[in-house]
């Protein structure tokens, strides 16, 4: 299954980027990064069966245990592609939170999309890990 953030902004030589990079290079499965301009942009075309995880500070908060067993039963169920939506500075319009299969948060507080990115990309790596069967301290 294809892991695919698709965020706004650019993320450019920073400390986060540096961060994402370094995640993604662990990460086993299929993965892509697609940023977008702050408005517009075109979207590519999604593998189907996809899911959408809206990154938004409403939405649930998951251990890294149980957002792995959420990815791995997707994958599971055949789906090809789980893309995970950064907004901008603004967040997300409503239409596209109600659309989302889950509304995933960091926490309640609000995070720049830049660091949310690298965090995302560690959790990620941390559930591909957890699937593949690594231990995992917190158990």
């Amino acid at each position: 299954m294809l892991l695919h953030i698709i965020a706004r902004g650019k993320i450019g030589r920073s400390p986060e980027a540096e961060l994402v990079a370094r995640y993604a290079k662990r990460i086993a499965w299929p993965f892509r990064i697609t940023e977008l301009p702050e408005t517009g942009g075109r979207v590519p075309d999604a593998l189907q069966p996809c899911r959408h995880v809206v990154l938004d500070e409403r939405g649930k908060q998951l251990g890294s245990e149980n957002f792995a067993a959420l990815i791995g039963r997707w994958r599971d169920d055949g789906v090809r592609e789980t893309r995970f939506l950064i907004g901008a500075a603004d967040g997300h319009e409503k239409a596209q939170r109600e659309e989302a299969d889950l509304l995933f948060a960091f926490g309640k507080a609000t995070w720049p999309h830049l660091l949310a990115r690298a965090m995302l990309a560690e959790q990620l790596y941390r559930a591909t890990a957890i699937l593949a069967g690594h231990p995992y301290h917190r158990s």
